[in-house]
């Protein structure tokens, strides 16, 4: 995968890197518009650092599908809640933030 940073530059990012970034601007554009903070709080740095870990551990790799449609469960449940209320809140707003993130991970799930 690629990542543009620049009209000239190319970054080349793992599959893994890509879904660990597209989770941080989820949970900043909740934390920042649903609970009005400038910073993370210390509940979304924390959700954060889990799925950065999660993500780090994933057995799947760069051959991981989207969380959402994995076979392997990895959170655990009050995590999972927490995240599910960030990507329902986050992820249609995604579109209108981030929307080159939103249409490649929409992309994802297709395939």
């Amino acid at each position: 995968m690629y990542f543009v940073s620049s009209l000239s530059q190319y970054i080349v990012m793992s599959r893994i890197e890509e879904e660990k970034r597209v989770v941080e601007l989820m949970i900043r554009l909740y934390c920042r518009h649903k609970e009005g903070n400038a910073e993370l709080c210390e509940s979304c740095q924390a959700l954060l650092q889990y799925a950065h870990a999660r993500l780090s551990k994933c057995p799947f790799g760069d051959k991981k599908s989207t969380c959402r449609l994995c076979t392997i469960h990895c959170y655990k449940p009050n995590m999972r809640d927490k995240m599910r209320a960030v990507m329902r809140y986050a992820g249609p707003r995604m579109l209108l933030h981030h929307p080159w993130y939103a249409l490649k991970h929409i992309w994802q799930e297709l395939r």
